[in-house]
């Protein structure tokens, strides 16, 4: 058993700090030249690659790995000094939770960074979304739960922290309810979050509509989802609002859709010549991916008749370009060729003026 080195009982002995010293400066250049060759090994690998993926998550992980490396050869140079010992059994109890933690962490967001990738580079876009959604929601999971937990193995350390954590484990029964109470919020939007991952109601990129707001899903976090609509406004929606009530998803499975073009014209009007034109046009248009082009009369009032004009896009963008351009030319077409449809609120002078005097 190693004698226990107390300054208060001994004079400093410098010899002993010597030996100390050059046990560990030897510890830290031999721990920092294995990992100079190590990752010289690896980035010559990587550069082998046909993608820059292994380089940059070689380059993320290469700054933990180097002061973890460090950390080791330190404490295998303390087994054969007492001093460094000494010293060593006091930072370590820091030192190895924070560098298991950090690189833990780094590893983490290095494989969610290697997935989103894929993703981007992906030829399916929905499966795409679906990985990147996922990735995002389990990484930030993770995340918290490897922060938590370093936090706790440093705190540990402490023995002040270490008598208080015992003391409150022998009431646990009433902490736990005072905890579990406090925590609920963030439970239930844990809870969501993860379900949102496992589920997906939603992705990122999926336009959806929620409280009357239209937008694309720039982000999904625990807590909260954001949605960019069209004015470059940020909507911030509760995550548990998706699962508690119902929204709509434009771009669940694809962005295939079809969408309508209302008008609404005089009952006299003739129906035949403007599905004709209709069809002529949409003939002409190079967003109209070819599944859906239909005229129906969807409505009929004695003032008025509704058509509905049914065309079809391959994305919901494409699909709302193509719809203004039917709507503005339809307008422009019925007011050259068929003026008479366009409903108008005449208001005839001379016959009120004849019923006024009697006439």
């Amino acid at each position: 058993m190693l004698e226990r080195y107390d300054p208060r009982n001994y004079d400093i002995d410098w010899p002993l700090l010597l030996d100390a010293a050059i046990v560990l400066l030897i510890a830290v250049i031999v721990a920092l030249v294995a990992h100079r060759i190590l990752f010289a090994i690896v980035h010559r690998i990587a550069k082998m690659s046909d993608t820059p993926l292994d380089e940059i998550v070689f380059q993320r992980i290469e700054k933990p790995l180097k002061w973890s490396m460090v950390a080791v050869a330190i404490s295998a140079a303390s087994q054969s000094d007492p001093l460094l010992a000494q010293v060593w059994a006091i930072i370590g109890k820091f030192a190895v939770p924070a560098l298991l933690g950090w690189v833990a962490y780094v590893l983490v967001k290095a494989f969610a960074y290697g997935v989103e990738y894929k993703a981007e580079i992906s030829d399916d876009p929905v499966a795409a979304r679906s990985r990147k959604t996922r990735v995002a929601i389990l990484s930030r999971t993770i995340t918290f739960i490897i922060v938590f937990v370093t936090v706790g193995l440093m705190l540990l350390g402490i023995p002040v922290v270490r008598d208080i954590g015992v003391t409150v484990m022998a009431s646990a029964g009433l902490a736990a309810l005072a905890v579990g109470a406090a925590a609920q919020p963030a439970l239930k939007s844990l809870i969501a979050g993860l379900q949102m991952a496992i589920t997906e109601p939603l992705r990122i990129g999926d336009l959806v509509v929620i409280d009357g707001h239209t937008g694309r899903v720039e982000e999904i976090r625990m807590s909260f989802v954001v949605v960019r609509i069209w004015d470059e406004r940020a909507v911030i929606v509760p995550t548990s609002q998706f699962l508690d009530h119902s929204f709509e998803n434009w771009s669940r499975k694809s962005e295939k859709l079809t969408g309508p073009v209302f008008l609404h014209l005089d009952p006299a009007t003739e129906v035949e010549p403007i599905r004709a034109e209709f069809l002529r046009f949409i003939e002409t248009q190079e967003l109209w991916d070819k599944r859906t082009a239909a005229v129906l009369m969807t409505e009929a009032h004695p003032e008025s008749i509704e058509l509905r004009l049914a065309v079809s896009a391959l994305t919901i963008g494409d699909l709302f370009n193509l719809r203004c351009a039917v709507r503005e030319h339809m307008i422009g077409w019925l007011r050259k060729e068929m003026p008479s449809a366009l409903i108008r609120h005449r208001l005839e002078v001379e016959a009120a003026n004849a019923r006024a005097t009697g006439g």
